[in-house]
């Protein structure tokens, strides 16, 4: 059976992606800047809010994946937040000045998310050998790893993404993402043989706000859509 994990941005989303039938929900921030730590307050509503489980994206800024060590430090204290309240899963990633996966810092931060199931994000399509990534997560006992396969899209990566799915040989899940939609998920599928699927199901949601805006600011926002993430799994079979 196919699991399809919803990346929920604010509260509407997370119940949204329930309402839906999804199995689980990433919460983050930010996507415009690909996705940062969501806030504790929404942390907390998500998880009294659905019974599905809630992974949170471990990620303290904006830019590159390589870190300082108070950045480290900041990481694992989150991780440690998100495990006493109520977080099922954590999505991390780090990478060394030369773009690998910093074995170091990964360690810490398992160890830090003892108890709880591990996903490597996106950084992972930015090192430079994705096989020889695949196995250093796969060392490290991460459960999974979200990736579009060093591609722009999982759809372009598709090809990539079944060579990963192969090499894994189930020791670690290959979970596609970004730019998966109703017309690309049946082919993803079928190419990969992925058994999870990542996408955000997101419409614009229109502002009820009435008076005057601020330059750069848009009166509407994302919110992941019942009958949008519907359709993409829908389209799944």
């Amino acid at each position: 059976m196919p699991l399809f994990e919803i990346c929920a941005v604010n509260l509407q989303s997370a119940i949204a992606a329930q309402a839906a039938g999804a199995n689980r929900i990433e919460l983050c921030s930010a996507l415009d800047v690909g996705g940062l730590t969501p806030s504790i307050g929404l942390l907390r509503a998500a998880v009294k809010a659905i019974h599905i489980p809630v992974y949170v994206l471990i990620r303290p800024r904006e830019g590159d994946f390589c870190y300082t060590p108070a950045e480290v430090d900041l990481m694992a204290e989150d991780i440690r937040f998100c495990r006493e309240n109520g977080a099922r899963g954590v999505v991390i990633g780090a990478l060394d000045r030369k773009g690998r996966l910093d074995v170091e810092v990964l360690e810490h931060l398992c160890s830090a998310a003892q108890g709880l199931d591990v996903t490597c994000h996106r950084a992972f399509d930015m090192t430079p050998d994705a096989f020889e990534s695949l196995d250093t997560l796969i060392g490290l006992g991460i459960n999974r790893v979200l990736s579009s396969g060093q591609a722009p899209d999982a759809y372009e990566g598709r090809h990539r993404l079944a060579a990963m799915v192969r090499h894994a040989a189930a020791r670690i899940s290959i979970m596609p993402g970004s730019g998966i939609h109703a017309d690309n998920i049946k082919a993803i599928a079928d190419e990969t043989g992925a058994q999870e699927f990542h996408f955000t199901g997101k419409v614009k949601a229109a502002s009820t706000y009435e008076g005057h805006g601020l330059p750069g600011l848009e009166n509407w926002h994302w919110e992941s859509d019942i009958e949008t993430i519907k359709k993409i799994m829908n389209a799944h079979v």
